[in-house]
């Protein structure tokens, strides 16, 4: 059966309603026009929104969360309301006696208090008089015309996902191309460099290390994993280390370098040492640094960069985040978190927030990667992690990692890469503002 309610008109039903979808039980031009076929399809479903139509053009109806049934009494519902469209506003009455709300009669259709049926008396035609349990105006709901065209009854059912993805992302190979030619091509807004650097901080287990192993991946065209990844009670980088990601498997370096981090511990003395921060992100540590939890990074280190350049330093920090783990996240981690974001905030460098194992958080996304712009869990972990971390939301950048395939997938791929370009764009912010204080300095001169 098709449904009369235009998408449109179905999804503006659905904003008052919540997290929901309507799914047609009964369509009377189908089922028919009596008060039997009615409660054949529609007795003890619920919640439900029935919905007339008449030749004047109206459409009407009304909401109850109580199942119909034929026992001749009223039910109770106080989330009770009727409804007209006017063009594409719902404008709604709510019940005003909740104990009257909704009344079973075996030979009509809904029957919201003594005030408004549809079918009534096994007839095409609306049972009307305002003021008993709903106040309302005739002539505003239906135009006073009581001839019914047509009636449905719909089924209001919760659903985990959006109708329509709320980001826009293109799932076709040509914007995979798209993407890589992207990269491929970048060049830093400042000319004496020639490679982003990205530096990717998050907990134990979050999924750096398989974030560089998976974009990777994307360029060799096959799982690979170059930087050791996997889960363990305490982290498996223990260095600080530059990736140079390169285009194939003989291909040339690509114009972004990934830093990998230890991984954050909430307690003190264990992971990596919020006070080494500062030093990364001015370039100070050279590559294969060993970290040491218990102390920061020392001057008189090996290879330590006295004076490193603009190309040494860091362009765009990204926190990595286990979208499992965003509520759960202990308050000792967050704490370091918001000091590390602080230090990076007084540096003035770009943050991103990369949300990692959406598919084992939704399962949703397990089904179909494609599915994660319209989860709703996904984007409500999006907003926490967004909350918890203090970054807007469009900083929050949801992918799936490369964990446990052998060959790389369009879909995944295409969410790693729009990633990645992302970085790209926040370090042109970061380039941007150093050109802009440049010319600022200059101009002082």
């Amino acid at each position: 059966m098709n449904p009369s309610l235009t998408r449109s008109q179905q999804k503006t039903i659905c904003s008052h309603l919540g997290r929901v979808r309507l799914q047609l039980l009964y369509k009377a031009s189908v089922d028919g026009f009596t008060g039997a076929a009615f409660h054949q399809r529609c007795d003890t479903r619920c919640p439900t929104v029935s919905v007339g139509y008449n030749v004047s053009g109206f459409i009407f109806g009304g909401y109850t969360k109580q199942p119909f049934s034929q026992s001749g009494q009223y039910v109770h519902d106080d989330q009770a309301f009727l409804f007209t469209f006017k063009k594409e506003k719902l404008l709604r009455y709510p019940v005003t006696n909740p104990t009257n709300a909704i009344r079973m009669v075996g030979k009509s259709g809904p029957y919201f208090g003594e005030d408004l049926a549809l079918i009534s008396g096994s007839q095409p035609v609306v049972y009307n008089k305002p003021g008993s349990f709903y106040n309302f105006n005739a002539a505003e709901m239906h135009g006073n015309d009581l001839n019914l065209t047509e009636c449905e009854v719909y089924q209001v059912e919760e659903t985990a996902e959006f109708e329509d993805p709320w980001r826009t992302i293109i799932w076709e190979s040509g914007k995979k191309t798209e993407l890589k030619e992207k990269i491929r091509t970048y060049k830093p807004l400042v000319s004496s460099v020639s490679k982003a650097r990205v530096l990717l901080i998050g907990p134990i287990g979050a999924g750096k290390s398989s974030f560089f192993n998976s974009i990777n991946s994307v360029f060799r065209g096959h799982v690979t994993g170059q930087a050791m990844a996997g889960c363990s009670a305490t982290s498996l980088t223990t260095q600080f280390r530059t990736y140079s990601v390169k285009d194939g498997r003989e291909g040339k370096p690509l114009p972004i370098i990934l830093c990998d981090t230890m991984g954050l511990e909430e307690s003190t003395g264990a992971g990596l040492n919020v006070d080494d921060i500062t030093s990364i992100v001015r370039g100070h540590l050279p590559d294969r640094y060993q970290f040491n939890p218990s102390a920061p990074f020392n001057l008189e280190a090996y290879g330590y960069q006295e004076s490193p350049g603009l190309g040494d330093k860091i362009h765009c920090v990204v926190y990595v985040i286990d979208a499992c783990k965003v509520s759960i996240m202990p308050s000792k981690l967050e704490e370091k978190l918001d000091a590390i974001r602080k230090k990076v905030n007084l540096i003035g460098i770009p943050q991103l927030v990369l949300l990692t194992k959406v598919d084992e958080a939704c399962s949703l996304v397990a089904e179909d990667v494609r599915n994660v712009y319209k989860s709703y869990y996904i984007k409500q972990m999006m907003q926490e992690a967004s909350a918890r971390l203090g970054v807007p939301m469009s900083c929050v950048i949801p992918v799936k990692n490369y964990s446990e395939e052998l060959e790389v997938n369009l879909n995944s791929d295409i969410l790693l890469l729009s990633a990645v370009e992302q970085m790209l764009r926040f370090s042109d912010n970061y380039f941007d503002d150093i050109s802009d204080r440049c010319g600022n300095m200059k101009s002082k001169e």
